[in-house]
């Protein structure tokens, strides 16, 4: 009996550590959680301007003559955005579950645990600043007008809620005029093929910085996410234990009374 007690108290001991833990990370989740999500909001309305001015400038048909248009082959370039760290939920194993479907895509990884997934350097998807999404847009442009690859594309997790992300590919190049609508009434100085040359590592810069936001603030909602739901397992398991210890205890000092009370009759 004693020994089932002593058992059930470094138990308890135990659980009320990790439940300590779960709490201190999900408190700095919360608190990463606005910033990143102020960063995340910040980003789409850049992308949404990009993605409009380039609208514009494809439905012109004086584009169709750049090669950042010319569509055609299948090798396929993928940057793939994981996370830094685990302990966020299916957060990264949810998008190395979504690469199964491109398993002969070249991948350039952004986030600690697709470095570490594809062996490549590392770039950390919390401090991925803009001069290494320019970068890293300028490499690309470079290699695609050189033809080293047909389509480009990144592997982000799309922030819906605090409760709901969803793994999805962002198509970025070629460009395409399908979401142009018609004409815009912009005019484009001193022609739209040369505008388009100038601003496409610009744009593709702009759809990286923006999609790493997005998938960082996941990353970070999906860790709230799983260290909320640890945390109150965590006291659901405490209380169960507490309960089973104060049991014991009782049943200790139950038996304790009646082996003096049996006693003092002898």
């Amino acid at each position: 009996m004693g020994a089932d007690i002593k058992n059930l108290r470094t138990r308890i001991k135990s659980v009320d550590s990790t439940l300590h833990l779960t709490k201190a990370m999900g408190l700095v989740a919360s608190s990463k959680l606005r910033r990143t999500g102020e960063a995340m909001r910040n980003a789409r309305e850049y992308e949404a301007a990009l993605d409009s001015a380039m609208a514009a400038l494809t439905s012109g048909s004086e584009c169709k003559r750049s090669v950042y248009m010319k569509s055609g082959g299948n090798r396929t370039r993928l940057i793939v955005i994981a996370g830094d760290r685990g302990l966020a939920g299916g957060y990264n194993a949810n998008i190395f579950r979504f690469m199964r479907d491109y398993p002969d895509a070249e991948v350039i990884p952004i986030g600690k645990r697709a470095c570490d997934r594809y062996g490549k350097t590392v770039n950390s998807a919390e401090r991925f600043s803009a001069d290494e999404a320019v970068a890293m847009a300028n490499e690309l442009c470079t290699d695609f007008r050189e033809g080293k690859f047909d389509r480009l594309g990144i592997v982000y997790t799309k922030y819906i809620s605090l409760l709901a992300q969803e793994v999805a590919v962002k198509w970025i190049l070629p460009f395409t005029s399908a979401e142009s609508g018609g004409a815009s009434g912009m005019i484009f100085e001193p022609d739209e093929l040369t505008v388009l040359e100038a601003i496409a590592s610009e744009y593709v810069a702009g759809k990286i910085t923006a999609s790493v936001r997005e998938s960082f603030a996941c990353e970070i909602a999906s860790r709230k996410t799983a260290m909320d739901s640890a945390g109150k397992n965590a006291q659901e398991m405490i209380d169960s234990l507490r309960l089973q210890y104060n049991r014991a205890r009782q049943s200790a000092i139950t038996q304790e009374i009646t082996e003096i009370v049996a006693g003092s009759g002898e």
